[in-house]
């Protein structure tokens, strides 16, 4: 019996701001896994597209003074540009605010209507009486009814977690305007997954996916299913079948954009798209850890319900630190894509090695620019780098290419177990497993040749020489192709170097045990380049910024006495001397004269003066405060300075250094 095809999609970005490193926890390794499907003859259709719907976009888009039209379809475009910067590549990637979802989720929405799985039921919900609206979702915020934390209207966010119905949240207030709401009565839709628990715990026993994603559902199950209100007070959305005043729930609509973007794809290549989504299927979802209950409980109630196939595997990457912080954009606890990474001119290659690479796929992803430098040159440099430089130069330099021969039956052993080990692992979605099998593999390769050394038999025995040579070849061959699903762009050039001119991604990945025949190769080049221990400070010098500053905005100055103001010790000051930190790109190192004595200054504004220009300059400078070490260097005093380009505190009237303020 033909296995149906493989369908793979990944949890929508969501269009109101730009993509981060958050984002990419999901999306780097559903690239990796459809790709080496593909190459072990798979049909895999890989889609995806940006999520337009709900209150945050529509407060977003009034706050920037825009259409949330507009606003879904410039971070629709953002995404899609990024995610082929990133080397993601969609099959689809479409919108749920376009045509083919606003039907789909309409044919869903009557379809459960008619099997009795929506009802009608009139809610106390928020209202504003100075808006004079509605106010659903993140409109409104108050105390949650559960644990009593501050909450807006559709989660408890700073509190237990809880999702929350429409009239559920005590206190509310307007998030618009201030005023406190009062509840007023309303007809919605709800959707009867209370009666899905008989169904969903066997299908949750057979879904396929990662563990996490199964038992993180059944204990929901298990506790208590409710009723979801599926419907929302918004003009911007899905209309309800038949109401003019209602849109569906976001949480409705955007997993059936999976459908939608199937169907999309479908017409576009002359494929039915009921193959992929009727009846028995390989629905294959890739999700953040924190969309579980969407996914393998709200979701396949609504399929089911509706009469479509169910998910067949759900696969829940884990969270994202940033620094042993948990993930913040408030916070500045963020790395974005863009910005950060991509326009400072990084391989793409290097972070998606590292997403892949540095922990199990449901494990907790801790991100830090300086471990991130350390595994990129002691593993993607130092071992696979160095086997394919070194034998690959010495195979041109001595033998112009690939020697003639077979290879040993060893080193072909020594390959079909790391292809074997690589499937089971990709097989699993154990992605770190089977990047460490390749890597494995490298220094295999790297001890290989090492213990060999073809440079010193060449001298007497040239045929041996060109046998360890031939061998390492051919490990490097089945590198290049198991690597490609992680790192496409250096598979390629490798593969290029290996005397190839056509692409990697074209052949199997068990095709490491072919043999490569003599054949001549061009001048090799290094694959990777080191990180420098500069580059990798420069780089975390942003991060720590963006914390700093997030910091500042977030924190309440206290008020302080005027006995507590007289501790305060500033003095005029003269610069004397300037210079730059080494390896810094935002310190300078200043000699002050403050009256006396010559202080040692350590000030972070490289980025708004060169160091001849602050010589004779007068300051103002804090001059009581604790000695510290910055960057090695030891600091007596703060110079003092205003706004974001650090502009300089100076005596209006020449005065002599020393001088206290008053």
């Amino acid at each position: 019996m033909t296995k149906p095809p493989l369908l793979v999609t990944c949890g929508l970005p969501y269009t109101n701001g730009p993509c981060h490193l958050g984002h990419l926890r999901t999306y780097v390794p559903a690239d990796c896994y459809v790709r080496y499907m593909r190459r072990t003859g798979e049909e895999v259709v890989f889609v995806s597209g940006s999520d337009n719907h709900g209150t945050p976009i529509v407060v977003s888009a009034e706050e920037q003074g825009t259409t949330p039209r507009a606003l879904s379809e410039k971070y629709h475009k953002h995404f899609d540009e990024t995610f082929k910067r990133i080397g993601v590549v969609f099959d689809h990637f479409g919108m749920t605010d376009d045509p083919a979802n606003h039907h789909r989720t309409q044919e869903i929405m009557e379809r459960l209507v008619k099997n009795g799985y929506v009802y009608k039921q009139v809610v106390h919900q928020a209202y504003c009486p100075k808006c004079k609206r509605f106010l659903p979702d993140r409109y409104v915020e108050g105390t949650c009814p559960y644990c009593g934390k501050q909450a807006r209207g559709d989660e408890c966010d700073q509190g237990c977690g809880k999702h929350l119905e429409p009239g559920e949240i005590k206190d509310p207030v307007c998030k618009v305007c201030g005023t406190k709401a009062e509840f007023r009565d309303q007809e919605h839709y709800f959707f009867r997954l209370s009666a899905f628990k008989d169904y969903l715990l066997p299908y949750l026993d057979k879904l396929r996916g990662t563990s996490n994603a199964k038992n993180y559902a059944i204990g929901w199950i298990k506790e208590e299913l409710h009723d979801w209100c599926i419907t929302r007070t918004l003009e911007w959305g899905v209309k309800f079948p038949g109401r003019d005043d209602l849109v569906v729930y976001v949480w409705v609509d955007a997993p059936i954009g999976y459908i939608a973007f199937t169907e999309e794809w479908a017409a576009k290549n002359g494929k039915d798209w009921r193959r992929y989504w009727c009846g028995d299927n390989r629905v294959t979802h890739f999700i953040g850890g924190d969309i579980i209950y969407h996914h393998c409980i709200f979701w396949p109630g609504i399929l089911h319900g509706a009469g479509y196939g169910e998910p067949y595997a759900v696969v829940a990457s884990g969270m994202v630190k940033v620094d042993d912080h948990k993930f913040s954009k408030s916070r500045g606890y963020v790395v974005w894509t863009n910005e950060d990474y991509l326009d400072k001119g990084l391989p793409a290659d290097y972070l998606r090695y590292y997403l892949l690479a540095y922990t199990s796929h449901t494990k907790e992803l801790n991100f830090s620019w300086k471990v991130f430098g350390e595994r990129i040159n002691n593993e993607v440099v130092n071992i696979f780098g160095n086997f394919l430089y070194r034998t690959l130069f010495f195979a041109h330099k001595e033998f112009g290419g690939v020697p003639a021969g077979t290879v040993d039956p060893a080193i072909l052993a020594e390959i079909e177990k790391c292809q074997k080990s690589v499937d089971d692992q990709m097989q699993a979605y154990e992605f770190k497993g089977a990047v460490d099998t390749v890597m494995a593999l490298a220094a295999f390769g790297n001890t290989y040749i090492q213990t060999n050394a073809p440079w010193k038999l060449i001298k007497t025995d040239r045929a041996a020489a060109a046998q360890v040579i031939k061998n390492s070849i051919q490990i490097a061959k089945a590198l290049s192709l198991l690597i490609e699903p992680v790192m496409p762009v250096k598979a390629q050039e490798s593969w290029a170097q290996l005397g190839y001119t056509d692409k990697v991604a074209a052949h199997r990945v068990d095709e490491g045990v072919v043999i490569v025949p003599e054949r001549q190769v061009p001048t090799p080049a290094p694959l990777f380049a080191r990180l420098e221990e500069k580059q990798i400070a420069e780089l975390d010098a942003v991060l720590q910024t963006r914390v700093h500053d997030a910091d500042k905005k977030t924190e309440k100055t206290p008020m302080i006495s005027i006995d507590d103001f007289s501790k305060v010790e500033m003095k005029t000051g003269k610069v004397l001397a300037a210079e730059a930190i080494p390896k810094s790109s935002k310190l300078l190192k200043l000699q002050v004269d403050v009256g006396g004595e010559t202080r040692q200054v350590v000030s972070g504004i490289a980025q708004f003066y060169k160091p001849e220009e602050l010589v004779g300059k007068d300051v103002v400078v804090l001059t009581n405060l604790a000695p510290a070490k910055i960057f090695g260097f030891e600091s007596n005093g703060m110079i003092l300075a205003a706004g974001d380009k650090a502009s300089l505190l100076m005596p209006l009237n020449p005065v002599e250094p020393g001088t206290k303020i008053r």
